[in-house]
């Protein structure tokens, strides 16, 4: 597992709260999940400091993932690998910054309104 806890950002808790109540679905490790394939859906690579830990919002790797976690884990150490040459992040950090740039995406105006835009949004990076 790349990180045993995700602990959220107190700006990345607020985030999520606004995309709570815009798409109706109620967990944070389900909106977590869509935020990081969709991070992982940009090729850019994401860069920055590290991103604090200072929200009481925290789930295990296994909450995060689901069923899936494991594929999760694939997902992100493959682009890790790919994008090793020009990112100087740890695995735990360049995990950190897919999910808090996918949050922010999705957080931001131009994110979805509610739960279809969402999935119009997804799918469309498939």
């Amino acid at each position: 597992m790349i990180i045993k806890q995700i602990k959220l950002s107190q700006q990345e808790k607020e985030k999520l709260i606004r995309l709570k109540a815009k798409t109706g679905i109620p967990h944070w490790n389900v909106l977590c999940r869509w935020a990081l394939c969709y991070s992982l859906a940009n090729p850019a690579i994401p860069h920055g400091p590290d991103i604090p830990s200072d929200s009481n919002v925290e789930m295990s790797w296994l909450t995060f993932g689901g069923d899936c976690h494991e594929i999760y884990d694939a997902l992100v150490r493959q682009r890790y690998i790919m994008d090793a040459s020009e990112s100087n992040a740890s695995l735990s950090h360049y995990f950190r910054l897919h999910l808090n740039r996918g949050i922010n995406f999705l957080s931001s105006k131009n994110g979805p309104k509610n739960c279809l835009e969402l999935l119009t949004i997804i799918s469309s990076h498939n």
